[in-house]
């Protein structure tokens, strides 16, 4: 009977126990209005002051603590793990939550009153967790540039400014005053409230919406079965629907009528018939190109005479980048209008020559292997097919060859390449004694060391040529005594 009588008495103390701990955990996170004459009036008891202490001693025992186990922790690489970039943000207001809930019970048990300054920091440190969160996740789900570190720090600045006004119970007026600002649209009658309400849940949904389409992109872009064309599909396709549905899902939330929407259709519907049917037409580009597979990442394109390598697609355009680090985007619909030079689009490898000269007297036959052995040794190269030399020209100065090759890796560049060909080439050239010819002119001087019948020849030509020109002179003249009429004239 004991036994039983016992095993009660400790159940009902289990009981008690839990329902105690329950209302302790509902009271930490509910809302507590803490008015300045409240937190000074602690600070005239003894109690108050070691409140207060007790707080800052939390504050900073957090603080250094969590920056102890984070110095721990592996650096976070170059694409940090979500879970645990949240972790790092949050340890420190977590300590805090975590001592402070603990300070709150101890003191609680020992002194039977009310903590303010404890309690206070519960409650930030809980809505410091909350903000933590919610930034970790816009920073995850919005691309790392200027804006978005300046919306990241406005949205900390709001969320600070709301917990300030929840705290205070200004909200409460704040919300009253917003709900009394109505109007209408069509047949619906809004307020302020509601659309505000209306505007925060849209932006949540499209935040988380691009967090996890971000997420999905992420997966896909791991997967080793799937295309890479199909993989930037699969993503634009998931990133579209997931900013539809985070809108259509949003405003009912907040009690607006979805036929609301057919007002801002109306005016969509005109602004792509006049100013927005340019961005369009780019955006269903991109899924034709994706989807005839015609340019894929890494592809080596030529569009209005630039050259580069396929580095993104978008939803609006191509970026290409130049062996010299230039970048140009091109419109999507550039590539189903215009003629594009797809290098790359059968196979990856490129081919390659380089034109070498050597003396007439150089044997050609080894000259040759020489220039197909020093290309096949270059592990970019080819085997299959392998490295072929030319004879391509007789010049003035010597006889041209040309070395072909397929190159492996392309987007490497073919500069390294060719000049590790080349000097193998000279190195090889001087070792078999294969001259580089250099730029000469034979120059012949007319009359030197002539036999005497050409002598003879020549003189002669030049005696007929004298006679012709007698000849001529004596028909313009046929009476050297008289003069003509133009000295005539000129004597006159």
């Amino acid at each position: 009977m004991l036994p039983l009588l016992t095993a009660a008495t400790n159940a009902d103390w289990l009981d008690q126990l839990g329902n105690n701990l329950h209302t302790f955990l509902l009271s930490l996170f509910s809302r507590e209005e803490f008015g300045l004459n409240q937190l000074l009036g602690s600070l005239s008891k003894t109690l108050g002051w070691v409140d207060l202490v007790l707080a800052l001693a939390l504050l900073v025992g957090a603080y250094f603590l969590s920056g102890r186990l984070l110095g721990k922790m592996p650096a976070e690489d170059g694409k940090p793990h979500f879970l645990r970039h949240i972790g790092r943000r949050i340890a420190w207001p977590l300590l805090m939550l975590l001592g402070g809930a603990l300070a709150l019970g101890g003191w609680f048990a020992f002194f039977g009153a009310t903590a303010v300054w404890l309690r206070l920091l519960v409650m930030a440190a809980r809505w410091m967790i909350l903000i933590r969160v919610v930034l970790a996740v816009f920073h995850s789900a919005i691309p790392a540039n200027r804006f978005s570190e300046r919306m990241e720090s406005s949205l900390a600045a709001a969320l600070w400014v709301a917990f300030l006004l929840w705290a205070s119970g200004i909200d409460d007026l704040i919300l009253a005053w917003l709900r009394g600002l109505q109007f209408s649209v069509g047949s619906a009658r809004l307020s302020l409230y509601t659309v505000l309400t209306g505007l925060l849940w849209v932006g949540v949904m499209l935040v988380g919406a691009m967090w996890l389409s971000r997420y999905i992109d992420a997966r896909l872009k791991g997967s080793t079965r799937l295309d890479p064309n199909l993989q930037i599909v699969l993503s634009k396709l998931t990133r579209s629907l997931l900013l539809v549905l985070s809108v259509l899902i949003a405003l009912p939330l907040v009690g607006i009528d979805l036929t609301v929407l057919s007002v801002f259709g109306g005016a969509l519907g005109v602004g792509l018939g006049f100013g927005l049917q340019k961005i369009a037409s780019n955006y269903v580009s991109g899924f034709i190109i994706l989807g005839d597979r015609s340019v894929r990442p890494g592809d080596r394109l030529t569009v209005n005479g630039f050259t580069g390598y396929v580095t993104q697609i978008t939803s609006r355009f191509v970026v290409l980048r130049s062996g010299n680090g230039q970048e140009a985007l091109i419109p999507n619909e550039t590539f189903i209008t215009s003629t594009v030079i797809n290098e790359s689009y059968t196979g990856k490898s490129l081919w390659q020559s380089l034109d070498v000269q050597v003396a007439y007297h150089t044997d050609l036959t080894q000259a040759i292997e020489i220039l197909q052995e020093a290309a096949a040794a270059q592990e970019r190269v080819k085997t299959d097919p392998p490295p072929k030399a030319y004879l391509i020209d007789f010049a003035d100065n010597g006889i041209n060859l040309r070395l072909g090759f397929w190159v492996r890796d392309p987007e490497n560049g073919f500069l390294g390449l060719s000049s590790a060909i080349l000097l193998t080439v000279w190195r090889r050239f001087n070792e078999e004694g294969i001259e580089f010819p250099f730029p000469q002119r034979e120059v012949r001087i007319l009359n030197q060391d002539l036999s005497p019948d050409a002598a003879a020849l020549l003189k002669a030509g030049y005696q007929a040529q004298g006679d012709t020109a007698s000849d001529e002179f004596a028909n313009a003249n046929p009476d050297p005594a008289e003069p003509s009429e133009s000295q005539e004239d000129a004597q006159s």
